[in-house]
């Protein structure tokens, strides 16, 4: 038989088999066809685009602190793609890329024949569009399903996309080992330099390495990076894309990794508060679409020096002879998952910068992985002493002056309006007779306290309290000694009414928010509300700064307080919980110490004693730092005058216990005393509008007295159907 006779045979029967062959597949695929383009048709081709991205959280100086959780990645245009890194791609992955419509013939073919050649699958026909397809949806388990269903995806996707938008979903949505997605996330890993500023040896090495990207990384193996470098310039080469000499050249570019990883995922106290309040601003989807970044009013050096003063501290605290509680350390056993208490003593702090209500520092706690429950704005404890400003603020902005006579003797039964038999004693049960009002607050008197509350009236009270931001104040006469429940956060933020001249800063942790294409979609409003006068918070300020001189703060100095600072201590029933909240001209800051099940914390528990150190520690660094606490301001318009102690109106000659006060102008009573009858003073000259002459001498100091302990640590609040009472604790 002739050769060409055998020849014509073989070809026959190949041509048969293929025959054969095409309709056994089709016979196969026909059935399944229907089912396979439905699924192919199913998916939502939007999605190519969407591709969730690193979303950034930027501390108060505009320094990287954080990001959310999620897939490392930065998205990027197309335009922003290094063309060197396209071409590179392309002669890696699929160089016929721009002349096939998703699936590429020619390709299947050389490869087919190459697998062949070699004995083995050595080389893939999928195309970038195929690629695509099974990086961004879940097409099944099922081999040969898989493929075709992907193919008929990338059909679709060529005909909804063009091939630059096909490129950079890709190149957007493409795994580069250790975490990072996207060629712009790898670049700046790899080398410290956005995706547009690749080197061609560079863009070289990040198309290696696609195929194995944990074996191949520069950031794990250099000489195998380079390997697979070199291989990628040669078939450049091959293609005409580049020159042998610019491969030459290429290879001769050395490669020091810059390992600049993107943020870490920061778990603590400021990223949480952070994300409750982001969930709050914007929709959910769009958090999850990513791409945003998140300028707060985080201090970070603040967060550190806060965190540092907590632990420091409260470890101070557990090693004091007699100490009953467990004691946190680093071989403590962890708690359980579902743990909703931690059993160690734990405490909240928050600083506000005054200006603005930014949250500059925010700690719930002592460690956040041993409970990550967030102390300082979602735990809510009685405020007991703390609230007591409030109330002298509220009466001074209604007539009653600091000078003004208060009995501290016991309240009688009926004293308090809508309150039988209610008759709360001070904290040393004892009575100090007679005092100025303004005593009354620098030393925590309960009894002249609620006095003062009756002058300002409940409602006038429970308003101010309201205006301050706390909501939950109950309309009783036991606020007057802070019997109802606050966040740290929101006692803080009412404290900032006394350094803005009665305004108070609304507290804020995000300061704006950005869409990934740089459009801000949220900026803080700093919302402010005027709660007292400016007269009032003055005084407030005055009296606030002589607690931490002579009244239940005078611990302070001898803590290392060395700064002009004021503010009030609280301790509530049983020393479960102490309190230290005060301020500056520059931050307003919060302290809180307890457990989450409230218990004694020790014996004398007081604020001055635990929460107060806390505060100092914190403020002094702060204060060394860049928050430089000034003298605070003086009204321009402070005017000396004569009065009488026991009306608080201006003295005549009947008076017989007067005195000389300095007050602001909003302050200073229009009518003479009507007690004690009779003519203005001589200090003052008739008049239709009484005469303030500024030209006296300032007012003596008040004597000294010994520290006082907080006023509200001897009653305990009892429940009853008709509201609630105070009975002195046995």
């Amino acid at each position: 038989m002739s050769v060409r006779r055998i020849f014509k045979r073989l070809v026959l029967g190949v041509m048969a088999i293929a025959i054969v062959s095409t309709a056994v597949l089709a016979w196969y695929l026909y059935p399944k066809y229907a089912e396979y383009q439905a699924l192919a048709d199913s998916f939502d081709l939007e999605e190519l685009q969407d591709i969730p991205a690193i979303s950034e959280v930027f501390d108060t100086n505009g320094q990287r602190y954080s990001r959310l959780s999620g897939e490392v990645r930065y998205v990027v245009p197309f335009d922003k793609i290094s063309p060197l890194f396209v071409k590179a791609l392309q002669a890696r992955e699929d160089s016929r890329f721009f002349e096939h419509r998703g699936v590429d013939p020619q390709g299947i073919v050389r490869a087919a024949w190459k697998n062949v050649r070699s004995g083995g699958v050595r080389e893939g026909a999928s195309t970038l569009t195929q690629q695509l397809a099974r990086n961004t949806f879940a097409l099944g388990d099922d081999r040969w399903k898989k493929k075709f269903v992907e193919a008929l995806l990338a059909w679709r996707i060529e005909g909804k996309l063009t091939k630059e938008e096909i490129i950079e979903a890709y190149a957007n949505r493409i795994y580069y080992g250790a975490g990072l997605y996207g060629v712009e996330t790898a670049s700046r890993a790899c080398f410290g330099k956005s995706a547009s500023d690749l080197t061609l040896s560079e863009a070289a090495v990040l198309a290696g390495l696609i195929r194995s990207p944990n074996r191949l990384s520069p950031l794990e193996d250099g000489r195998k990076a380079i390997a697979v470098r070199n291989e990628v310039l040669a078939r450049m080469v091959d293609l005409n894309y580049i020159s042998p000499q610019e491969a030459d050249d290429a290879r001769k570019e050395e490669l020091p990794a810059a390992k600049r990883m993107p943020p870490i995922f920061q778990e603590d106290f400021a990223m949480d508060t952070v994300m409750r309040d982001l969930h709050i601003l914007i929709p959910k989807e769009t958090i999850d679409r990513g791409g945003l970044k998140i300028y707060t009013t985080i201090d970070r050096r603040l967060q550190l020096l806060a965190q540092d003063a907590v632990d420091a501290r409260l470890e101070k605290l557990e090693k004091q002879p007699g100490w009953k509680h467990p004691i946190l350390s680093p071989d403590a056993p962890p708690p359980p998952p579902d743990a909703k208490e931690s059993p160690y003593v734990q405490s909240a702090l928050i600083a506000i910068d005054n200006e603005t209500g930014g949250i500059r520092a925010v700690i719930g706690g002592r460690d956040f992985k041993e409970s990550p429950l967030n102390r300082a704005v979602m735990s809510k404890r009685q405020v007991g002493s703390t609230f007591k400003p409030f109330i002298y603020a509220a009466a001074f902005d209604h007539g009653l002056l600091p000078g003004t006579l208060v009995s501290d003797e016991p309240l009688s039964p009926e004293e308090v309006q809508a309150v039988g038999n209610w008759a709360p004693e001070n904290s040393d049960r004892e009575s100090a007779g007679v005092l100025p009002a303004a005593m009354g607050l620098i030393r925590s008197r309960n009894t002249m306290t609620v006095r003062v509350g009756e002058f300002a009236t409940l409602p006038v009270v429970r308003d101010l309290a309201i205006k301050s931001g706390l909501s939950e104040t109950p309309m009783v006469p036991a606020i007057y000694l802070g019997a109802f429940e606050a966040t740290l956060k929101d006692l803080t933020a009412a404290y900032t009414m006394f350094p803005n001249q009665g305004v108070r800063r609304q507290p804020y942790i995000i300061e704006r928010i950005e869409d990934r294409e740089g459009h801000t979609i949220y900026k803080a409003s700093r919302a402010q509300l005027a709660c007292v006068s400016p007269a009032a918070s003055y005084v407030m300020t005055e009296l606030l700064q002589d607690v931490l001189r002579k009244g239940t703060g005078a611990s302070a100095s001898s803590e290392g307080l060395t700064i002009p600072a004021a503010g009030k201590t609280g301790t509530t029933d049983d020393y479960k919980d102490a309190w230290f909240v005060g301020y500056t001209t520059q931050l307003t800051c919060g302290v809180w110490v307890g457990f989450d099940r409230p218990q004694r914390i020790a014996d004398r528990g007081y604020g001055s004693t635990l929460a107060l150190p806390i505060w100092v520690d914190f403020m002094e660094e702060a204060n060394k730092f860049k928050y430089e606490a000034a003298a605070f301001p003086r009204p321009t318009d402070l005017m000396t005058v004569t009065l009488c102690r026991s009306s608080g109106q201006l003295s005549t000659v009947g008076c017989q216990d007067v005195y000389q006060a300095q007050l602001p102008a909003a302050l200073i009573p229009k009518q003479i005393c009507l007690t004690h009858g009779g003519s203005l003073g001589s200090t003052l000259p008739m008049g239709s509008e009484p005469f303030i002459p500024s030209a006296l001498p300032a007012p003596p100091a008040v004597p000294p007295l010994a520290p006082a302990a907080d006023g509200d640590a001897d009653y305990q609040v009892i429940k009853k159907p008709g509201g609630f009472i105070f009975q002195h604790r046995e």
